[in-house]
């Protein structure tokens, strides 16, 4: 009776980690992805157009200047806590001495001895006490090492010691406090917002046609790659999605700056749009209204190098 349970229910998950939220099936999947250079993991300022805060990044591969940067916290692998003591560095050691005490203590209690409590286990005690010396040797090495290494920190200043134990301090941008941004504003004309408009509405033709080519040509690689994964899971599940009829309702710029040849600008877009998923199989709408026009609002972030086109790369989802 339990195994029909247990295999709907498995299904049931199943189903729901497959489903994608098909409202969300337009351009970015309604995620935040992207690159916004060294300001990748700051929040870009409000504006009117989006007055609240910006979603960190779902996808992005730039790295942050280390973990635990400010506005995004990037999965990174375990790390052991120093003040938790040698148990919580090692769950394998930690699991073996609470059955050791456990059974020391059943030992106590039916009157066998501290030790009367192994029974069967007495044969391995050996191998344990074994392992626990050795990984005490281990340890005892590796604390020799760093004190090794503790000199040549010595003679640093303060800052430039913590940089070379933890790395270099995240740099902050947007519109918070903290230290100045990195690069100099940037000065934009009405060329600019009017190219801006014009990848908006070519990104999203070109995703109505299933045309990454034509995404190409205004959108950076990375942003190639994000945006031909959603179309293919799309695709496997038999669905098309179409934005059409695209108009820019409000705009306004949230930062513009430069690093080195490249310029960037993140811009508040508020724009409707007709916006529907249909079956691949028949054309039928499986969500959304043909008839009715929605409307969205983003942080669109652009990049050019040393005075070419505006390319896109990064959307980032309003708070």
């Amino acid at each position: 009776m339990r195994r029909p349970a247990f295999l709907l229910a498995a299904f049931a998950a199943a189903a729901l980690a497959l489903a994608p939220a098909i409202a969300d099936a337009r351009p970015g999947g309604g995620s935040s992805m992207g690159s916004r250079g060294a300001r990748t993991y700051s929040p870009p300022p409000s504006t009117q157009t989006a007055p609240g805060t910006a979603r960190q990044m779902d996808r992005t591969i730039t790295e942050p200047s280390r973990p635990g940067a400010p506005y995004a916290q990037p999965s990174r692998p375990f790390q052991p806590n120093p003040a938790g003591g040698f148990f919580s560095r090692s769950p394998l050691m930690a699991g073996l001495m609470g059955g050791l005490i456990g059974a020391g203590i059943g030992g106590l209690l039916f009157g066998h001895g501290l030790f009367g409590g192994l029974s069967g286990f007495a044969s391995i005690l050996g191998l344990l006490l074994q392992i626990g010396l050795v990984v005490l040797l281990v340890r005892f090495a590796m604390a020799w090492f760093r004190r090794r290494q503790q000199p040549a920190l010595a003679g640093m200043p303060a800052g430039m010691a913590r940089e070379a134990q933890h790395g270099p301090r995240p740099i902050y941008g947007g519109g918070g406090g903290g230290a100045a941004p990195a690069g100099a504003p940037i000065q934009l004309t009405p060329a600019d917002f009017q190219a801006f408009e014009n990848v908006l509405k070519v990104v999203n033709a070109a995703w109505s046609r299933q045309d990454e080519q034509g995404m190409r040509a205004v959108a950076t690689p990375e942003m190639m790659q994000y945006f031909g994964g959603d179309l293919a899971d799309l695709a496997r599940r038999g669905w098309r999605n179409e934005t059409r009829d695209v108009v820019l309702e409000k705009g306004d710029l949230a930062e513009a700056w430069r690093e080195g040849a490249r310029e960037y600008a993140t811009v508040a877009m508020r724009f409707s749009q007709v916006d529907v998923t249909r079956r691949i199989s028949d054309g039928a709408v499986v969500e959304g209204d043909p008839n009715r026009r929605v409307t969205a609002t983003e942080l669109w972030t652009f990049v050019r190098t040393q005075g070419g086109p505006w390319m896109l790369s990064a959307i980032q989802q309003t708070g």
